[in-house]
């Protein structure tokens, strides 16, 4: 069975929305705004870009990253590899043609059918509302979470408000640095 990693910036708050200036929130680009940057506290995501081997968008992430991360040497490595796009209202025609090959999934038992398959790890970017809806399934394997020191108040935020059990998870490795990110990776614990 193939991994399912949710990875985020968030806020101490939970808001995951508009991290990188995304039009349209309020406190948008709130990952680069007066804080310091320091290369260390990203190495995660040059790695998660080495050990993925797919990756899983919703709709929306789906179309705000298409148009520009097929250029951005930052994400030369999510290229070639095969994305998955869960849309109920996307069409072929509606896929860049740039970003290697992209399937689209239509309903959260494809994505459980796409977990069965051979393969290895698969990456969630971004996607707030699937985020969410992948957790309530138990479909979310691990979570890759960069904590910002913000409170964001309101936003799009990564975890779920539905009434459900609880859903245990072990810290699996963590680290703080001096612009106060924090790393946490989780495994979700079945």
């Amino acid at each position: 069975m193939r991994t399912l990693i949710s990875t985020a910036f968030i806020s101490l708050d939970g808001v995951m929305e508009a991290p990188g200036g995304e039009p349209g929130y309020r406190n948008s680009g709130w990952t680069f705004k007066d804080m310091e940057f320091l290369p260390e506290a990203y190495e995660l995501k040059g790695r998660e870009q080495a050990e993925a081997t797919a990756m899983l968008l919703g709709r929306a992430s789906y179309e705000a990253f298409s148009p520009v991360w097929p250029d951005m040497e930052d994400f030369a490595e999510y290229r070639a590899m095969p994305k998955y796009v869960l849309s109920t209202t996307l069409t072929q025609d509606d896929l860049v043609t740039n970003w290697g090959e992209t399937t689209i999934l239509r309903s959260l038992d494809d994505i459980a059918a796409l977990k069965e398959t051979e393969g290895g790890a698969i990456i969630i970017h971004g996607s707030a509302a699937m985020n969410r809806s992948l957790s309530d399934a138990g479909l979310i394997d691990r979570y890759h979470l960069l904590v910002f020191p913000l409170l964001l108040g309101a936003g799009k935020r990564l975890f779920s408000d539905t009434d459900k059990d609880t859903q245990k998870l072990k810290l699996v490795e963590h680290e703080a640095y001096a612009n106060g990110i924090q790393k946490n990776v989780f495994d979700v614990i079945r």
